[in-house]
């Protein structure tokens, strides 16, 4: 059923505001915390993921919101239709509701906890045989690590870090203490991030028992403040989120690594967005630090529960007990593409299409271990986002350079929270001999491909992998994403030519074959909706598919609405933001759009055009964003191979398919799961099964 609404409607009810539907996409995951059928310990890492989302939140958006209302500008134009004042108010309350929410939600997950013999206690339930544990505890492991400040008698309030956790202590003093000159006086104890949040204690039976670093720190408190002579202490805790964004040097003596590691180090005492404190705080102490801090009305305070940094869930102990967990499903080989041997010699064949986690990344490490090994191979070139803690992929290229190869790599300096990260190998690629480029001034590099040249029958031969996420072995076992390895020297050459704007950007490349932002995904993507709208009129088959992280560029949901009125089916699987509403009468009838939220991350961006019965497949590094349209170098690769075509176009499928772990996506704004009588499928469940057939399949053709 459609909702009607008037062909003159203004803008706030043509599309969801971008923040507000983030926050939606938010509740989605707070969903799956709620969830009885997700294993026990899955739902509390829910609760920290849930809680690390909203912490960058604050940092980046909200952030951003800040500094419009203290720059004066209302902001309706680009945030449909509210103004970002009040978009600020209606945020706090949205996030006020969800942290109770997520209280509540924690609260039965302790209580299904217990009914496991899983404890999780507080200072006031530790027993005779738990206390001598917890205080060796502190003593060799705690103490040596925790920073503590006497803030009551400072006359400048020490700059509390970005989203650490603080115990804000509040001491009543006896009469006869003359250490002090007030009655009340105060400290801040930092939670070490260096130590593992959760304690576990030692068993007592069947009986398991967990106490939160906090809590034990709470228990130690006497043995803390021992030289202080008071009557009452009380331990709350407290945090602040501050504003992510980079204030870049201008300095041209200083190197671009150099400008990016000192903006990321003032980062962590940028402008404050946002206080979280524990509501059971007294009145007397809040009113101290939000004085003492400099805080006032344009932030957002958020009264929460006993503890923050919830996102520390995400780390919650297996406790020993798989099967309060997720099932581990090993990821599966490539139907045809053998570890064994090389793979550049099977790519040189045909295309092969990886699509992580079910199936192995593996085959990425051994493409560029390979490359790095071979002496015929000359050229390494890649672009690089997100890199995991522990990176072959960067092993494997100083490797290729110790070989002799010479390597490029594009290296994103920006790449938001994981600036430290990249500058760190960065730093220690650029020490062997890897050419670095950072970048195009004014974009940031988005897009993930890898090119290798390789010298065959004295010609060179290009290798070429281009992917929806990143080269990241660690987010591969969590994301989903889609890597293609070609030997196609039509792409190949192609993305030959983005590395070369990389190096000469004042000249723009023309493409036959990839789709390349910033100066042709908006007018291609255009095109394409426009020709089904052409296939509708003339009453060939049509339809567009389309599978984003998200959609929230109002010229792009302004066409999609166009092909829609037109009469052109419309399905989008839309993991996070959706701007888009549909489902409207007259405007966007045509459209249906879920969002599916499991146990895996949904990452890529997939688009299919039916094209009067020929369907043009593409994978891609963007979103239908402003930024990856227009401010950003992104990659979007059409599939060529009538195989591959067929795999992404039943794995649309079987995504769509979902009534489990979908959510429909309406004005209503309700996050309602799909329903409805078929027979129920689970799409990331199904979709591993999926490749364990294939690969079945394709053993017993060859047996």
């Amino acid at each position: 059923m459609t909702e009607k609404i008037e062909p003159e409607s203004n803008t706030k009810n043509q599309y969801q505001n971008r923040e507000l539907s983030w926050l939606q996409f938010n509740a989605r995951v707070l969903q799956e915390a709620a969830d009885e059928s997700v294993p026990l310990i899955e739902r509390l890492r829910f609760i920290g993921i849930f809680s690390n989302n909203l912490d960058e939140f604050f940092k980046v958006r909200y952030a951003t919101l800040k500094r419009i209302v203290e720059a004066g500008k209302g902001g309706r134009s680009f945030l449909g239709g509210i103004s970002a004042k009040e978009l600020m108010e209606e945020i706090t309350k949205t996030v006020i509701d969800q942290q109770k929410n997520s209280l509540r939600i924690l609260r039965q997950i302790n209580h299904k906890l217990k009914e496991e013999n899983i404890f999780i206690i507080d200072e006031t339930q530790v027993t005779e045989s738990q206390s001598e544990f917890i205080s060796d505890y502190f003593i060799r492991k705690v103490s040596p690590a925790m920073v503590t400040i006497m803030i009551g008698e400072l006359e400048a309030f020490p700059s509390l870090k970005d989203s650490a956790a603080y115990l804000a202590v509040k001491m009543v003093m006896k009469k006869e203490d003359e250490t002090f000159i007030t009655k009340y006086n105060y400290a801040l104890i930092e939670i070490p991030r260096s130590i593992e949040r959760f304690v576990v204690l030692p068993k007592e039976g069947d009986k398991q028992f967990i106490i939160i670093l906090d809590d034990l720190i709470r228990y130690c408190l006497d043995n803390l403040f021992s030289i202080f002579n008071y009557k009452s202490i009380t331990a709350h805790m407290i945090k602040i989120t501050r504003d992510a964004e980079l204030d870049i040097d201008s300095d041209l003596s200083k190197s671009f690594i150099d400008k990016i590691s000192k903006s990321v180090k003032n980062r962590s005492v940028g402008d404050p967005v946002r206080f979280v404190y524990d509501k059971k705080i007294e009145d007397s102490t809040l009113k101290f630090l939000l004085h003492k801090m400099g805080i006032d009305k344009t932030d957002s305070l958020i009264p929460g529960g006993r503890y923050h940094n919830r996102r520390d869930y995400m780390s919650f102990p297996s406790m020993g007990r798989p099967d309060l967990q997720y099932e581990p499903k090993n990821p599966v080989p490539i139907a045809g593409l053998s570890l064994k041997g090389s793979l550049l010699d099977k790519i040189a064949e045909k295309d092969y299409l990886l699509h992580a986690p079910y199936q192995t990344f593996s085959y990425v490490i051994k493409f560029l271990r390979e490359a790095a090994l071979d002496p015929n191979v000359k050229t390494i070139k890649i672009t690089i986002y997100r890199l995991a803690q522990v990176s072959h992929i960067a092993s494997s290229l100083i490797n290729a350079v110790k070989n002799g190869k010479q390597v490029t790599v594009q290296i994103e300096l920006q790449a938001r929270f994981d600036e430290e990260a990249n500058i760190f190998y960065a730093e220690q690629m650029q020490s062997e001999g890897v050419q670095l480029i950072f970048g195009v001034s004014g974009l940031k590099v988005h897009c993930k491909t890898c090119l290798i040249e390789r010298l065959e029958n004295k010609k060179i031969k290009r290798y070429a992998l281009v992917s929806t996420g990143n080269f990241n072995e660690s987010t591969a076992r969590i994301y989903t994403d889609y890597t293609l390895f070609t030997s196609n020297q039509k792409i190949c050459k192609e993305i030959n030519k983005v590395f070369d704007f990389f190096e000469v950007n004042y000249k723009v490349k023309k493409y036959e074959h990839l789709i390349v932002s910033p100066h042709y995904t908006r007018n291609a993507i255009y095109h394409l909706i426009h020709n089904e709208i052409e296939n509708k009129k003339r009453g060939l088959p049509n339809g567009i598919k389309l599978k984003l992280n998200s959609l929230s560029d109002f010229k792009m949901i302004d066409k999609l609405y166009e092909a829609s009125r037109a009469g052109v089916s419309i399905k989008l699987i839309v993991r996070g933001i959706c701007c888009l509403i549909p489902g409207v009468k007259g405007m966007s009838e045509n459209i249906e759009a879920i969002s599916i939220v499991g146990k895996f991350l949904e990452h890529p961006r997939l688009f299919i055009f039916e094209n009067a019965g020929d369907p043009k497949v593409y994978i891609s590094s963007a979103d239908f964003m402003g930024r990856n349209l227009d401010n950003r170098v992104e990659i979007t690769c059409p599939l060529y191979d009538a195989d591959i075509r067929q795999q992404i176009l039943e794995m649309f499928e079987i995504g769509w398919s979902d009534n489990v772990k979908a959510r429909v996506i309406t004005s209503a704004h309700d996050n309602a799961y799909r329903s409805n009588d078929k027979i129920k499928v689970r799409s990331q469940l199904a979709m591993y099964d999926y490749y364990l057939n294939k690969l079945q399949s394709k053993e017993l053709v060859e047996n």
